[in-house]
């Protein structure tokens, strides 16, 4: 006896019907934290501004760097 049902439906990672995926929660800079960016390289956070931006001394210069930064990672 045949199902009633058809073949079952292929799944479409791209399709406009799926739900998005939820954001990664944004890395929470302190003072003195240790970060690598991919453009300035490896720092130390020197100062946070009310998780608006967060001030960065790279070495060969300090760079404020808005926050969420999808360049800049917590090590």
């Amino acid at each position: 006896m045949k199902s009633s049902r058809g073949p079952s439906r292929r799944y479409l990672p791209n399709s406009p019907f799926n739900k998005p995926m939820p954001d990664p929660p944004a890395d929470q800079f302190a003072l003195q934290d240790r970060v690598n960016h991919d453009r300035y390289g490896l720092g130390r956070v020197i100062g946070v501004e009310d998780d608006v931006a967060v001030l960065v001394d790279f070495g060969t210069g300090r760079k404020r760097i808005l926050t969420p930064c999808a360049k800049l990672f917590k090590l």
